[in-house]
């Protein structure tokens, strides 16, 4: 009876520590998805290749602005949601603020996103989006100017090899590189349009 016990115990102590991965996992993931600047946000100029030629924020009109996120191609979850909330929050814009706004996601994952995995990507939002693919020093010079943090983590039983947990809030830039605005994550446009709003005008 006691071996059957003990066997009882150990087919339970399988699925509870999967469970308590997945939930440590998730909590990385919320905290990193949620976090707060540690400092001030100084922004800046961004330059980078992108999926439209070599960009470069001094491109944009005096009036336009850019939403800009950091994220990576083969993000599960946040990275497509942030996507899909710059689609949805641009469709509830009238034509000319729409015609000034221009939706940037910069890789964290110079390693495996090239421009044209990028472009593949970017045309699941819109023709509009443009993904920006830079170097390794590029990424972490303009990230800490943008308070964005990320970590690499391994995966060895996964096709991908890592995931990537990385901050995910949306930056309201201008042609100078001044965040106009900072927008915390989150799963509906509610915030960010208020926030362009607020910025684009009338």
């Amino acid at each position: 009876m006691a071996a059957k016990s003990n066997n009882r115990k150990l087919l339970w102590l399988g699925p509870v520590l999967l469970l308590a991965l997945l939930a440590v996992s998730a909590i990385g993931l919320y905290q990193f998805a949620f976090q707060t600047d540690d400092g001030d946000v100084v922004g800046g100029p961004i330059e980078m290749p992108s999926t439209q030629g070599d960009f470069s924020l001094f491109q944009l009109d005096e009036d336009d602005i850019a939403i800009v996120s950091f994220g990576y191609t083969y993000c599960p979850d946040v990275c497509p949601m942030n996507q899909a909330v710059k689609r949805q929050a641009l469709n509830q814009l009238n034509d000319t603020q729409r015609e000034r706004v221009v939706p940037i996601l910069i890789t964290v994952d110079p390693e495996r996103d090239t421009l044209a995995r990028m472009e593949e990507y970017m045309q699941f939002f819109g023709d509009e989006f443009i993904g920006l693919v830079g170097s390794q020093e590029q990424l972490e010079e303009v990230a800490a100017r943008y308070g964005v943090i990320w970590r690499r983590v391994e995966a060895p039983d996964s096709a991908m090899a890592y995931t990537i947990d990385h901050s995910a809030s949306l930056f309201l830039v201008n042609r100078e590189g001044d965040v106009l605005q900072r927008v915390l994550y989150s799963p509906t446009p509610h915030g960010l349009v208020s926030a362009l709003e607020n910025t684009l005008g009338g």
